[in-house]
């Protein structure tokens, strides 16, 4: 009995020890870090607004982010930067171009600075990784390529990736983006002199694509897919600024941590049995060629070092699933929405089209000397890019421009700030002119590097970007030849962020047939 009660007494002093040594930890990171590091940066000449323990700037954040996207836009504005992220905006004017928040307890540099923003994204030393996902995030992207920070797994995937969506690739790609096209416009000819909300429409097109291209199959196919990824991206922005405390998140877990685990194993499932088909289908028709056939061949790898995990499989279809419908629908939806109320351009645009392609449908070759297309769809994304905001961390200590930054510093890069900033684009920077364009990206930049990076910038740039222009252009295109098309009275200027910057009411228009 007394050994009983001795090795009692024991564990209970080793688990209150135990438990001593991790509040100690915990509130040296929470505490006493923050501090250390406030006072090193601004030592520095960085300022911020100062931090709050545990929930640091979050709940500052989310309420200035409520407050300023609860509500439509006046008009038509395009100086939606204030609107989306409504901290850094105010905090660049009170603090200066970089300035030092916090997310909890963790540090962020938050850069809006072009030239720091090029040495970051420029830098092919690993100084500057991308930040591991974690909780909901890491459900929806997991950890394929947008996200991985495995060297040896990058270039693995980033190889099989450019394979697949450049060159003669992505040249045969293209039929399938007509076609899926044409099924989309055949249906709108039902709506002439109507309404109709055309965001959702690029969603289902983009989704049909990307499914048929990326994975062989249908969007109909990929449908239960796409909904369960569009539930949990909604489960990641809801979840976004909330701080999760170590060991309690893990103990306690809210409706949303259920529901997003649920998500995740569903389109887990979803995804294992579209692979099972293939496979079955592989044994009939070895002729298929496309990222998921790709991708299975190097799971099945035999030299262990090259093979991927069906893990990595899955993530990657995740990520290309997502990432490869929700991307050119935003490009899509806003592209039209600025054409629909700048009529000059739409009909310069449809000029274009039919001098040189009249009513045929356009091809690979085509579509490169759509030059007025090529500068409309610049200026979208200048003024809409679908990720406003990029993180990495620093690894080590390193030097950044006139600073030093410590390791595990997270850097908050903000595209959507230079790309709306007055002193690179000019007086004009809220207003749309395509024109800007018309000498190429560096002139309407006046030189400046990584001022215009709606798919990210240096050896990172989105793996996707030339399927998506590809993809857009055909669809603009095709639009043009057969419809021109006005705003609807019902529209309502809302956007807002959900991953990616979209409109919160879509995109309402009214058709006229040619």
């Amino acid at each position: 009995m007394d050994f009983v009660n001795k090795y009692l007494t024991f564990l209970l002093s080793f688990l209150f020890l135990y438990l001593v040594v991790m509040l100690l930890k915990y509130l040296y990171k929470a505490c006493l870090m923050p501090i250390i590091i406030q006072r090193t940066m601004r030592s520095q000449g960085i300022k911020g607004p100062s931090y709050r323990f545990l929930h640091g700037n979050t709940i500052e954040i989310s309420d200035m982010r409520k407050q300023s996207m609860g509500r439509p836009m006046d008009g038509f504005s395009h100086e939606v930067f204030p609107r989306i992220m409504p901290h850094v905006h105010s905090w660049v004017n009170l603090f200066g171009r970089n300035y030092l928040n916090w997310y909890g307890p963790q540090a962020q540099l938050v850069v809006t600075d072009a030239e720091l923003i090029k040495e970051i994204m420029n830098n092919k030393d690993g100084v500057y990784p991308k930040i591991e996902l974690e909780g909901h995030a890491k459900k929806l992207l997991g950890e394929g390529l947008s996200s991985t920070n495995n060297g040896h797994k990058w270039t693995k995937l980033r190889k099989l990736a450019n394979g697949v969506f450049h060159g003669e690739s992505l040249k045969s790609m293209t039929p399938t983006m007509i076609t899926s096209t044409e099924a989309m416009l055949q249906k709108w000819k039902d709506d002439d002199g109507k309404e109709l909300e055309v965001f959702q429409e690029f969603r289902v097109l983009t989704s049909d694509v990307i499914s048929k291209t990326a994975f062989g199959s249908s969007y109909l196919e990929g449908k239960k897919i796409f909904d369960m990824l569009m539930k949990l991206t909604l489960n990641v922005s809801r979840n976004t600024h909330k701080i999760q405390l170590p060991v309690i998140s893990d103990l306690i877990k809210s409706d949303d941590d259920i529901e997003s685990e649920k998500l995740e194993q569903g389109i887990k499932d979803c995804i294992l049995e579209i692979i099972r088909k293939r496979d079955e289908e592989a044994r009939i028709d070895r002729s298929i060629n496309d990222y998921l056939g790709e991708l299975l061949v190097a799971s099945r790898d035999e030299d262990k070092l090259k093979r991927i995990s069906m893990d990595d499989v899955v993530d990657e279809c995740k990520t290309f699933y997502f990432a490869g419908h929700e991307t050119t629908a935003s490009l899509l939806g806003w592209t039209v929405f600025l054409l629909a109320t700048h009529p000059e351009w739409q009909e310069k645009a449809r000029k274009e089209v039919l001098e040189l392609l009249g009513s045929t449908n356009p091809n690979h070759d085509s579509i490169t000397r759509l030059n007025t297309i090529n500068m409309i769809i610049n200026e979208s994304l200048r003024l809409y890019p679908p990720v406003p905001a990029l993180k990495r961390k620093v690894k080590t200590k390193v030097r950044l421009g006139d600073m030093t930054l410590p390791p595990n510093m997270e850097l908050y890069i903000c595209p959507i700030a230079v790309q709306h900033d007055p002193k690179i684009w000019g007086a004009d920077v809220h207003l749309f002119k395509p024109d800007r364009f018309e000498g190429g990206i560096a002139k309407a930049t006046n030189n400046t590097q990584a001022a215009f990076m709606p798919f990210g910038f240096g050896p990172r740039t989105c793996v996707g970007l030339n399927f998506a222009l590809v993809e857009a252009k055909i669809a603009l295109a095709m639009i043009l030849q057969r419809f021109r098309f006005k705003l609807s009275p019902n529209y309502v200027h809302s956007p807002v962020q959900v991953f990616m910057i979209r409109p919160q009411h879509g995109v309402q228009i009214i058709l006229d047939a040619l």
